[in-house]
């Protein structure tokens, strides 16, 4: 009876904390903004910082000021979000990624699969076309996490042959992911958000298509500028096919739209056939180049564990609560709503750092406002799925850029500054709403 009794006065507090409930994630970004600025003015004997420190004092504090429970609960509740289900997945794909990496690199397929670009495009067109490959594998498979998982290491493969920033040459790949979460008809993002909007995915796609294709030309003319500059290497290796093969089968299962773990798994496998047949390592080297791979995604299992635990507290606390509340209180007009929808899935996006999550906690919310303001649904349904991808592509504790960071085995928030394709279609949906476009849905 009194454990009842201490839920409702639990959650009769958490609903108050208001403003409060959300200051963990001030915090975050007031040390998240403090070490990208640090790590862009220091010197080479300086030492680097660490996310991770960053959210071990989010989290010591989200625990800290969650009175009214004793301390024991409140760990308890951290500790719930740090090993939920969804998070547990993520996590093994890190280790499946880590491991794939680490044997892939061991046998030389990424040198290998390196080459092959190398020899057959032009340099100029290496980083362009990286972005387009992304663009393609994902709106293909219709997830993020797979493109980056499939296309990272090549990327930063290439960047080191080539002389091109690692950040800039991961980050090509990123944004291009994003291309197909927010595109493809087998998006989660895209199934989410038009059955809570209660739209057709065709109808949503040719909303959507007119505002972000835009972006994604101007990004690409972006990438083929800078790319432009692209030294090719004094020396090219010959094309190790075999040794390409992993990649390959990598690619052509994702797009195919296996699971991402099988996909992964299955290329584990060929990297350990062929390296013991190829005597690049025996089954013990093999075992050992797998243990350092799981190894070096240690940090960013940790920082994705803490994220979750600290968002997890915040959600109990009522922040995204307080978010709904003040962002639907003050809507009066259409280009008021569709502002307010935006606004809602991009706030609870950044607590719950899941852009599906974040589209089924306001899609019923966003379908009310839209239908009272008279706002379309497959324009609302448009604004929900961009803006959740903008911020997901944004955000340095995303399962995505925490991904393509321990694959390029670079810190987070080196690649922010590059993610010119999130930053696009942010400002592309922003100015769709403001100049009511396109017309027929505005």
């Amino acid at each position: 009876m009194s454990t009842s009794t201490d839920a409702h006065s639990y959650n009769r507090m958490s609903n108050k904390k208001g403003f409060l409930a959300l200051s963990p994630l001030i915090v975050l970004m007031f040390f998240i903004a403090m070490f990208t600025i640090y790590s862009v003015d220091k010197t080479d004997n300086e030492p680097n910082l660490s996310l991770s420190v960053a959210f071990m004092i989010s989290s010591i504090y989200a625990i800290m000021i969650t009175g009214g429970i004793p301390v024991r609960k409140r760990i308890d509740t951290y500790s719930k979000g740090a090993g939920s289900s969804n998070l547990m997945l993520m996590l093994w794909i890190y280790v499946l990624a880590g491991a794939f990496a680490a044997s892939a690199k061991s046998i030389g397929a990424i040198d290998a699969t390196v080459n092959l670009a190398l020899n057959y495009l032009p340099t100029e067109m290496i980083m362009p076309g990286l972005f387009l490959a992304a663009c393609f594998i994902s709106i293909s498979i219709g997830t993020s996490v797979g493109t980056v998982v499939a296309l990272v290491p090549i990327a930063a493969g290439i960047a080191m042959s080539t002389g091109n920033s690692i950040p800039l040459m991961t980050a090509t790949i990123v944004g291009g992911a994003y291309f197909g979460d927010n595109l493809s008809f087998i998006s989660d993002t895209t199934v989410v958000a038009t059955q809570t909007q209660g739209c057709r995915m065709s109808d949503k796609f040719r909303v959507n298509a007119q505002i972000v294709i835009p972006a994604a030309i101007i990004v690409l003319i972006i990438y083929s500028i800078i790319g432009s500059g692209t030294q090719q290497p004094p020396e090219i290796a010959k094309v190790e096919w075999i040794k390409v093969i992993p990649y390959f089968i990598v690619l052509i299962t994702a797009i195919l739209g296996k699971n991402v773990m099988a996909v992964l798994s299955l290329g584990l496998l060929l990297c350990g056939i062929i390296g013991i047949a190829n005597k690049d390592f025996s089954i013990y080297g093999w075992f050992g180049a797998m243990g350092d791979g799981v190894l070096n995604m240690g940090e960013l299992v940790i920082i994705a564990m803490m994220a979750g635990g600290m968002l997890e507290i915040i959600r109990n606390n009522g922040g995204i609560d307080f978010i709904i509340e003040k962002l639907t209180a003050h809507v009066n007009s259409k280009k008021g709503a569709e502002l307010s929808i935006a606004a809602l899935v991009s706030f609870v996006n950044i607590c719950t750092a899941n852009n599906t999550v974040a589209i089924l906690t306001v899609g019923s919310i966003s379908k009310r406002i839209g239908d009272k303001f008279g706002v379309d649904n497959r324009k609302a349904a448009s604004i929900l799925d961009t803006f959740s991808c903008t911020i997901q592509g944004l955000i340095p504790y995303g399962v995505q850029m925490l991904l393509a960071a321990g694959l390029a085995k670079i810190n987070p928030i080196d690649i922010l500054p590059y993610l010119y394709y999130p930053m696009a279609i942010g400002v592309a949906a922003l100015l769709s709403i403001i100049f009511r476009y396109p017309r027929k849905f505005s």
